[in-house]
């Protein structure tokens, strides 16, 4: 008699790697075009590479939320929203302002997500294009998107 060995159910990939999936196709358009085309450009092209992959690609999804008793129903929209999680705001400004990463951690708040990614597509180097906004994300594993990293007395990573 055989033994029964359950298979895990996998739920898609997993956040980190959603975050991968992203900057790579960032980085795809950013050496194709270059900086400095329209924002909605970038958008729209992005949310088509990332649907060709077969994830779920939301396009301007309305952010709702409530406070003291009041409904915002798409009172906000973000650019992005990746499989139902990954949340991602595309600019393309010269320089980013502490607004633009303010306004993607506020959608994070308001719509309980712990990850996004904010891309400046108007940046003079691919380096400068992403940047990670956290609002209590907890990584399952080393992200390799991750480039600083506080450390001890002993070098170690904390």
């Amino acid at each position: 008699m055989s033994e029964f060995i359950p298979v895990p159910v996998r739920s898609g990939p997993s956040l980190e790697s959603l975050a991968s999936f992203v900057v790579d196709g960032a980085y795809q358009l950013y050496r194709a075009l270059g900086p400095s085309l329209r924002e909605s450009v970038y958008e729209r092209l992005l949310a088509h590479d990332l649907g060709r992959l077969g994830l779920s690609v939301h396009r301007q999804h309305p952010i709702n939320f409530q406070y003291a008793g009041l409904s915002f129903v798409g009172g906000f929209r973000a650019d992005l929203l990746i499989n139902e999680t990954l949340l991602v705001e595309v600019k393309s400004v010269e320089m980013m302002s502490a607004v633009h990463v303010k306004q993607t951690l506020t959608y994070l708040r308001l719509m309980d997500r712990p990850l996004g990614l904010l891309l400046n597509f108007g940046a003079p180097r691919f380096r400068d294009v992403v940047r990670r906004v956290v609002n209590n994300h907890v990584p399952s594993a080393d992200s390799r998107l991750r480039i600083h990293r506080a450390q001890d007395g002993d070098g170690d990573a904390l």
